[in-house]
């Protein structure tokens, strides 16, 4: 009913929890934890018949009204509680591990649920249902027909759920691991708690690691970080002394650099990485192939050919095109966007999924290259421009724009 998170592969735990089981019997630094295995999620759903629903949008919501609405096996509570007893009961993360998530082929980078701080046998219980619930998601349902899955058999439909010691971070962030001999690994890191860089709700430092060990940085103005005040998350305004300090010294992002290529060799190939540092130490908290390369950044010396009318930022996915700005600030946006129409939103988060397949290109107010966000725009190859500061009130709603996602620029056409 529970495995130790040391021993999940993902055959039984899915592609995340298979990862940190390997990366945990490799010695490295990953929290402590254990995994509820999909048996116990097809136990939970034995009597819906998920060959029937897997393809039919009503029915697959109607499967997660049902997931969501009845109570979990008195079974699955009783060995929560045992499990969290062995961990003496602290606050914990929960975490989805779905049957072909973080694969090579398909990151499903944010679309199943994950929560943090999480206290007690009963909101545990609680968070495992909804992160059951989440394969069904309208996020979720929208990624995999993105990505060829709405053909996939419904016996692969399956979710695990990782509960581990939640970390209360100083710092967090992103890495990837070099794709090539040449490459550099790439760092993204802000303050606080991981949703605020992974879900693009902060523009994070950004650091380069060459081979020879290297290290150029950029930092960013970082006004929010994320925390927890017993189990609540708050967002916090970052006192303005910090704000353009950089997170990690070049030392910490050698050493990160370091422990990426350790992740790499045990899992096979380049990795995107997410990682926090608490009390001073660095911990692994997930890792998974990279499944597209972000663009290389842009060369400070480019700056001075970019016409002055032309909006300068991240650049997030690859390629160029031109369509109608649709100005998104929120859910109550969504209904407004059209197929062809170009994204210009403050941040992305995996909620934003369905709209990504649409989308013929985005831009960002704030948000890194290593973000869900921009993973998603890149497995979709359509251009991707982050971090252009008050781009919902500098762009105008219904004008043409064009988005050069690998140069980092947005130009409207009128300019």
């Amino acid at each position: 009913m529970i495995v130790p998170l040391v021993e999940a592969v993902a055959d039984t735990c899915g592609g995340k929890a298979g990862a940190l089981g390997a990366l945990l019997r490799a010695g490295l630094p990953v929290p402590d934890g254990f995994v509820v295995p999909f048996a116990a999620y097809v136990a939970a759903v034995r009597d819906l018949d998920l060959g029937r629903i897997a393809g039919e949008s009503d029915d697959v919501h109607a499967a997660r009204q049902t997931i969501e609405a009845r109570p979990v096996q008195a079974a699955v509570i009783d060995a929560l509680g045992r499990a969290l007893d062995e961990l003496g009961d602290p606050p914990v993360a929960v975490r989805s591990s779905a049957a072909r998530e973080d694969t090579g082929q398909a990151s499903a980078a944010g679309q199943h649920e994950s929560f943090l701080a999480v206290h007690g046998v009963g909101e545990v219980a609680e968070a495992v249902r909804a992160c059951w619930a989440s394969l069904f998601s309208p996020r979720a349902i929208s990624y995999r027909g993105a990505s060829g899955g709405d053909d996939q058999p419904s016996d692969d439909l399956l979710m695990a759920v990782i509960v581990q010691r939640h970390l209360d971070a100083e710092v967090s962030g992103v890495m990837f691991t070099p794709a090539g001999a040449n490459d550099a690994t790439r760092i993204e890191a802000s303050w606080g708690l991981g949703p605020s860089i992974v879900e693009g709700r902060v523009t994070p430092d950004a650091y380069r690691v060459a081979e020879d060990g290297a290290v150029t940085r950029t930092v960013a103005d970082k006004r929010k970080r994320l925390d927890r005040r017993g189990t609540r998350l708050v967002i916090r305004d970052v006192p303005a002394a910090a704000r353009n300090q950089p997170t990690v010294d070049d030392a910490t992002a050698t050493r990160l650099a370091k422990l990426g290529e350790q992740i790499a060799g045990v899992l096979g190939g380049p990795q995107d990485i997410e990682w926090a540092i608490a009390d001073g130490r660095i911990w692994v908290l997930q890792a998974r192939p990279v499944t597209a390369a972000p663009p290389p950044p842009t060369s400070p010396s480019g700056a001075s050919d970019i016409p002055a009318a032309t909006l300068t930022g991240t650049p997030g996915s690859h390629g160029t095109v031109t369509g109608t700005a649709r100005i998104v600030r929120g859910l109550g946006d969504f209904a407004r966007v059209r197929p062809g129409d170009i994204l210009v939103c403050p941040f992305t988060d995996p909620a934003w999924t369905p709209l990504l397949r649409i989308a013929a290109g985005v831009v960002t107010e704030t948000g890194g290259v290593l973000s869900h966000a921009a993973i998603v725009a890149r497995e979709h190859a359509i251009p991707a421009v982050l971090g252009i500061p008050n781009a919902t009130s500098r762009l105008r709603d219904d004008t043409l724009i064009t988005v050069d996602g690998t140069a980092g620029t947005v130009t409207a056409a009128n300019a």
